[in-house]
């Protein structure tokens, strides 16, 4: 143990369990509390979480990995499959289908990007789709997977990978670390929030048993409620609802039928989407929609028509509003996870928030429970983030041609941010992606959106059409070919868990 410093966070209170609440005391188990550091967790079995983010991003791995947990072991727990990207069906017409990959399209060592290139050739009918040029995209649609190469020099080293699990089962999973890291969990729910009178910092929590439970920071996993970040701090909060209108959603799992697919789908429907996430002991299903559109009612039936197998579960009806806390970091209160915002998971973003939340929370540990330079500059960079997903995410809804329902005809005349309005204009202009310095998304991934909902450049970048035609219609042939041999060589994503990660019930107990 360390020895802190005078005014330091000595006792850290982590308001809620779930996902954000035991991912948060995990990291801080294993990363925070070795300096000196208590941490305490405080859930109650009577408040349940909301347990559907089960599609995640590339960037989870180096949060297991940074805590030392096992591949194996974490897949096993969490019953997951892998994920190479995100299948989108309806989205820019009807019967369209598309793929945003975790990884890159075509190869290096162009001058532009490599979708210039194909641009240009694609012009003169010399390209085959976009999708061909993309390992993981192959592979995906193949149901194959094995982890990339680490040889830079193959095209099996130019995608990453991501993992769909069971929310609930990755929440008991880090709770066993966080706890064998020495955090606390108490039983209990809050009824009263102490202040100091002079700051308003937050000073204690009471529990309806009596108990207080005092600290110096507090992490407010509280959910969509906010009791912390909100209902004590009035932090405020930002309403997106009129780019992202979709504000209800019901999920209903399914029985798992036929191979299972290392990609989730996010299908179109006519008052939103729905999502199908496939997983080691069964289907996640879900609608995500706008309640000005459609009925509870009527999502129900909608995705109950759409199941594959018989149902798992009863329907479980959410309801969310899109944006998020105007501070994230107020007084020494920090939000992690709904209590700091809410982004639809049309781009899996959920857990990744949580995640980025942490990550800058550890960076930018505070000297002192009220250090507003810590605060601020956390504040700031999350603040980018969720703009910027909230940008990548509306992109989907207004790139599309769609009009035959009043949802999607709301869409088209909705207005947009100025900046996803200047990122549009200069790709369909020039077939430019400007790069972001800090932020989610990176070139590959506007260019599958972009492109594959029919936002086509009006020429391709000049040295891309400097090349000469015969030389790149060969290139790309050729690459086309190494691309598709290299991921249809992959095993089957079932036969490569079956080899290393798969989970089984114990004897006598059922796959439920």
């Amino acid at each position: 143990m360390t020895d802190l410093p005078p005014g330091a966070v000595r006792r850290v209170v982590i308001l809620g369990g779930g996902t954000a609440g035991w991912m948060t005391a995990a990291a801080l188990g294993r990363l925070i509390a070795p300096t000196g550091v208590e941490v305490t967790l405080i859930e109650s079995e009577e408040i349940g979480t909301v347990g559907v983010g089960e599609s995640t991003l590339p960037h989870l791995r180096d949060f297991n990995l940074r805590l030392g947990i096992d591949e194996a072991e974490f897949m096993r727990a969490t019953r997951a499959t892998f994920k190479l990207g995100i299948e989108f069906c309806d989205w820019g017409r009807l019967g369209d289908r598309y793929m945003h990959p975790f990884g890159d399209f075509g190869a290096e060592g162009g001058g532009v990007p490599f979708h210039h290139y194909w641009l240009a050739a694609q012009a003169r009918g010399e390209a085959g789709p976009l999708d061909d040029y993309a390992v993981p995209i192959v592979a995906a649609y193949e149901d194959r997977f094995a982890p990339p190469k680490a040889d830079a020099r193959s095209v099996l080293s130019t995608y990453g990978y991501a993992y769909q699990l069971d929310a609930g089962l990755y929440a008991a999973f880090l709770r066993r670390l966080a706890e064998a890291a020495g955090v606390r969990r108490v039983e209990g729910r809050v009824v009263d929030v102490a202040q100091d009178g002079d700051r308003g910092a937050i000073v204690s929590l009471r529990l309806a048993d009596g108990q207080e439970i005092a600290g110096d920071l507090f992490v407010d996993c509280s959910g969509f409620r906010g009791l912390l970040i909100e209902q004590t701090l009035k932090a405020g909060y930002a309403d997106w609802s009129h780019w992202l209108p979709c504000d209800r959603a019901v999920a209903i799992p399914c029985e798992s039928v036929g191979r299972t697919q290392p990609y989730t789908r996010a299908i179109a429907m006519p008052a939103g989407w729905r999502f199908r996430i496939p997983l080691q002991h069964r289907i996640g299903n879900g609608y995500v929609y706008c309640s000005a559109f459609e009925t509870p009612e009527g999502a129900t039936a909608a995705l109950e028509q759409a199941l594959e197998g018989a149902p798992r579960a009863a329907p479980n009806h959410l309801r969310f509003l899109a944006g998020h806390r105007k501070l994230n970091w107020a007084s020494n209160c920090v939000a992690i996870g709904l209590s700091s915002g809410f982004i639809e998971p049309l781009e899996s973003t959920s857990i990744y928030l949580i995640q980025a939340g942490i990550t800058k929370l550890v960076e930018l540990w505070p000297r002192s429970p009220l250090d507003t330079v810590s605060a601020d500059e956390f504040n700031r960079q999350m603040m980018l983030q969720y703009e910027r997903i909230r940008d990548f995410i509306i992109l989907h809804y207004v790139a599309t041609e769609r009009d035959d329902t009043p949802f999607w005809r709301h869409i088209r005349e909705m207005t947009i941010p100025d900046s996803l309005a200047t990122r549009i204009e200069l790709f369909r202009e020039t077939g430019v992606v400007s790069d972001y310095r800090e932020g989610l998304f990176l070139h590959a991934s506007w260019v599958a959106v972009l492109l594959g909902q029919r936002i086509m450049p009006r020429t391709a970048h000049v040295l891309a059409r400097a090349e000469d035609p015969q030389r790149l219609a060969a290139g790309l042939a050729r690459l086309r070919r190494m691309v598709a041999e290299a991921g249809r060589s992959l095993p089957l994503q079932d036969d490569y868990i079956a080899a290393h990660c798969a989970w089984r019930p114990p004897s006598g107990q059922s796959a439920a």
